[in-house]
């Protein structure tokens, strides 16, 4: 026997029936089913507004204010600037206060009987006068020139180790870039001396002197520079080569460009930033550069760094210790003045690269 069905559940009071439903008639039929469908009454009674989508019209024909669209609110998320505060504080003591301590006392002078502090420009005009002129002219020709020649040669080399299939071969150039970068100083004078200096075995042996060879003089010096440059200016240059796509050399050539055509109109000017940019850290690198000139010429050849080394000691005159301060000062501008030109090339031609 199949058990008797189960009667609905009677409504709630007070409850209006469910939408396109009608209450069961007796004997649990619906009048859908038996009869004609009959409008249920309606519950006598205030009426209950329908919520409204956002921005609909009230009954009344007034714009109803739209609600606020969003992700539920939580907490706010910690001040993006936390995380390089670090970086900021260590910028600040190692880079900061000095800088200022160098600006102060460039243009400044301290009575030494009175003990009293005043602003002078004296300090920054004798830097540009005089000896002082020249070291700064010197370093400055030296830096470019080495620079330059650098910025040559390891382009050539980079692009040798680029397009070469041998993985052993870019592997063993990077990494003897690596390590002949970060030599100098000291050791590389005393490398240079033994090697290419009058009693040096490759001066003997080509009888270099005779030609008229002279390691303690601008042009060692700036044999001794490349030593070190040219292999920074390898691993500078290598990620950015790696950057020009084939596509490009490819499409060039197919509209009949010839390779020059391609370096000259694509390959150059895509690299232009980066050749920059490793020409103004080589530049940095030379400019900056004491240990070694200091130990291989002395003040045979006029460098700023040298100047400011022999001011500060008080090997020349005493009591010049605010000029070789604004000797630094200067030195900071003309860095700054090579980094003003490199950075609107940098954001201008960037997007190729990415």
């Amino acid at each position: 026997m199949n058990p008797p069905p189960t009667p609905p559940a009677a409504p709630a009071p007070g409850a209006a029936p469910a939408a396109g439903r009608t209450a069961p008639g007796p004997g649990g039929t619906s009048p859908e089913t038996s009869g004609p469908a009959t409008a249920s009454p309606k519950t006598p009674g205030p009426e209950t507004a329908s919520p409204q989508a956002p921005g609909s019209a009230a009954a009344d024909g007034t714009p109803a204010a739209p609600r606020a669209a969003g992700r539920p609110r939580g907490p706010r998320p910690a001040r993006p600037w936390l995380g390089a505060l670090p970086l900021l504080v260590f910028a600040g003591l190692c880079f900061g206060l000095p800088a200022g301590a160098l600006l102060y006392g460039a243009v400044t002078r301290t009575d030494p009987v009175a003990g009293t502090t005043e602003f002078t420009g004296e300090h920054l005009s004798r830097s540009l006068q005089g000896p002082y002129l020249t070291s700064l002219t010197g370093s400055v020709q030296l830096s470019a020139l080495t620079a330059a020649l650098a910025t040559v040669l390891g382009v050539l080399i980079a692009q040798a180790v680029v397009t070469s299939r041998r993985g052993a071969l870019r592997g063993a150039v990077l990494t003897a870039s690596g390590v002949l970068a970060n030599f100098g100083g000291i050791p590389l004078a005393f490398a240079f001396v033994a090697t290419l200096g009058i009693s040096g075995v490759v001066t003997e042996i080509g009888h270099l002197d005779a030609l008229g060879w002279n390691l303690y003089s601008f042009t060692g010096l700036t044999v001794i520079y490349l030593y070190f440059l040219v292999p920074l200016m390898v691993l500078v240059v290598v990620p950015a080569l790696d950057g020009l796509r084939p596509q490009w050399r490819e499409a060039a050539l197919n509209t009949g460009a010839t390779a020059w055509q391609f370096w000259r109109h694509v390959g150059l000017p895509v690299l232009a930033p980066s050749l920059l940019g490793g020409f103004v850290l080589l530049f940095g690198s030379a400019f900056a550069a004491h240990a070694t000139a200091a130990a291989l010429v002395g003040g045979s050849v006029p460098l700023v760094t040298l100047k400011i080394a022999d001011a500060l000691s008080g090997n020349v005159l005493v009591g010049q210790e605010n000029v070789a301060l604004a000797l630094s000062l200067d030195m900071i501008v003309i860095a700054g003045l090579v980094m003003a030109v490199y950075l609107p090339l940098q954001r201008r031609s960037s997007r190729w690269l990415r």
